[in-house]
């Protein structure tokens, strides 16, 4: 039996699941990076996406290493508001060492990521940043 609009009811509720979790992400801009955080006090990029999805009802593991194998993998070219974006910051960078959660796309040069950067605290960044873009490994779509 088909039941016509659900497919709109089940996008409509991953739209307003993903808003409540970047908005709760967004109201920590500022707060400084601290390695193993999860408080206003100080947190580190896996803690914010933690305590962010929590408000949206998802239970996210604690290091980016374990959250990185969640979900479905896309590529940059894929990503939507709500995907978790991962990278790889250490000298050889292979090794997943931080991500973050895109907050929004605006054209193809331009996506934005919400993060806990270890200079700056909690940022949003264009993942298209010379930094970003050369360190970038993959997406995950877990909602």
């Amino acid at each position: 039996m088909l039941v016509l609009g659900s497919c709109s009811a089940r996008k409509k509720a991953r739209s307003r699941k993903v808003n409540t979790i970047i908005q709760t992400a967004r109201s920590y801009t500022g707060t400084p990076y601290r390695w193993g955080g999860t408080t206003r006090a100080g947190m580190d990029c896996s803690g914010l996406l933690v305590n962010s999805f929590q408000a949206g009802g998802i239970k996210l593991p604690r290091t980016s290493h374990e959250q990185a194998k969640l979900g479905k993998k896309v590529g940059m070219k894929e990503l939507q508001k709500g995907d978790l974006v991962f990278f790889a910051t250490g000298k050889k960078r292979r090794k997943i060492t931080h991500v973050g959660m895109v907050t929004g796309k605006k054209g193809k040069d331009r996506i934005m990521f919400i993060h806990s950067s270890s200079s700056l605290g909690v940022v949003e960044t264009n993942i298209y940043s010379s930094y970003f873009k050369k360190r970038f490994r993959y997406g995950r779509r877990v909602i």
